[in-house]
């Protein structure tokens, strides 16, 4: 038997039949006419010597050997579309974006490591970041497909696919020059030094429902919109920050981190649209996202 002349489509053609218990249903499952698929498989049963199927009023039953064949021809045309899916996937990621909407904070700590991870695997995929504080302007781009993907608090909503990355846990940041040395600040601490909070978005509804909810009674001397001002702030020694681990990185020298005697955590994750059309670079990213050290969030003293 001359194997070279065997052909993909007859055994495309001997699978459909007995899938489909006819011919006439197998050429409508392949999208050709009957006679087409009766060709290749009188071709196919002349070329391997052997008869695959018994024809009869009612249909046709595979043989014995027909049903060892089939069997074969089911796996090797599995293989071949697998290779085939891999190759179209491989293909997608020769090129294409991925578009990222993210807090600053995450920008700046978390997306580095993941990006140089994935343009070392996939050099010419693009990355676009599109920074922003506030969570509701981050999910409007991410609803309204502007991008493919959010990094930053986890999105809640049915419409969202989200996973978690990390759990940045507020602290206090202290100058150096205020003499605290334990690794955890008292309620007392707190009370005896102005407090600098964030201004706005979910860094200050989160900590504030906190207080709120506990009834924990915290005097709040100055409220700050931007991080690196609340740093700022301390290391003139204007009072204690209160503010989530990641935002405050870098912290600078003369500025300790101490954790504070109460426990909020602020979950970071990545979010997409659960039902979005999203392109094989974007599965790519959060492939290497999900891999441990992507960052390192200092550790309090």
């Amino acid at each position: 038997m001359n194997l070279s002349r065997l052909k993909l489509s007859q055994f495309r053609a001997l699978v459909a039949i007995a899938d489909c218990g006819n011919f006439s249903e197998a050429a409508l499952h392949l999208g050709v006419n009957q006679s087409t698929v009766s060709h290749a498989i009188a071709t196919l049963e002349e070329q391997m010597g052997v008869v695959l199927l018994n024809r009869g009023r009612y249909g046709a039953k595979l043989t014995p050997v027909g049903e060892q064949i089939t069997a074969k021809a089911t796996q090797v045309l599995k293989l071949l579309d697998g290779m085939a899916q891999d190759a179209q996937q491989a293909k997608g990621l020769q090129g294409g974006t991925v578009r990222i909407a993210a807090f600053r904070s995450v920008a700046t700590h978390v997306l580095p490591g993941a990006i140089s991870r994935l343009h070392s695997r996939y050099p010419d995929i693009h990355v676009t970041i599109t920074e922003d504080n506030d969570i509701d302007n981050l999910q409007q781009l991410l609803v309204q497909g502007h991008v493919d993907i959010c990094v930053a608090e986890r999105l809640e909503g049915d419409e969202f696919e989200s996973f978690l990355i990390a759990e940045d846990e507020y602290v206090a940041l202290l100058s150096s020059r205020l003499g605290l040395r334990d690794a955890q600040l008292t309620y007392e601490d707190l009370l005896a030094h102005p407090l600098i909070s964030p201004s706005h978005g979910t860094c200050f509804s989160r900590l504030d429902n906190y207080l709120k909810r506990n009834d924990i009674a915290l005097k709040i001397a100055y409220y700050i919109r931007h991080d690196s001002s609340m740093v700022s702030m301390v290391r003139q020694g204007l009072g204690i920050a209160l503010m989530p681990e990641l935002a405050a990185a870098p912290v600078p020298d003369d500025v300790q981190i101490c954790r504070l005697p109460f426990s909020i955590l602020r979950p970071i994750g990545a979010s997409l649209l659960k039902n979005g059309l999203h392109t094989p670079a974007v599965y790519a990213f959060l492939e290497v996202l999900r891999e441990k050290g992507d960052f390192s969030i200092p550790q309090a003293v």
